[in-house]
């Protein structure tokens, strides 16, 4: 994996949970995966069309501790905790991109609610 790779798809779940994309339609689109559907940290399911009609959760948060596993050529796996400023709450999240029609696209997503801090978090070896 190369490290270009990595931050490209870092900056793109950067992209992806900024508040300027997560209120504007025309970006989700582009970075959801037709097929997309996400597990939210409250424990539902959305889909790409679900996101888009009726928007996402638009809160201020900083992401940590990115990593981010190949899985195929074109399928990458991401892992990262969450810092919500706007709820008071921290995330781990692990997301799913795809590279289709010549640009990774997020397929899959889930967030689960933690009572870890960012310096208590520790990646299982």
């Amino acid at each position: 994996m190369s490290e270009q790779l990595r931050e490209q798809i870092k900056t793109l779940e950067e992209r992806h949970t900024a508040l300027s994309v997560r209120q504007s339609r025309k970006e989700m689109d582009k970075i959801l995966a037709d097929g997309f559907y996400e597990i939210g940290s409250s424990g539902f399911m959305f889909t790409k069309e679900e996101c888009l009609e009726t928007g996402v959760v638009l809160t201020e948060m900083t992401l940590h501790h990115f990593d981010m596993q190949m899985l195929a050529d074109d399928i990458v796996l991401t892992t990262y905790f969450v810092e919500d400023k706007t709820r008071n709450r921290n995330t781990l999240r692990s997301s799913i991109w795809k590279y289709i029609d010549g640009r990774w696209q997020l397929s899959f997503h889930q967030g689960t609610i933690t009572s870890l801090k960012v310096n208590e978090f520790k990646r299982p070896v």
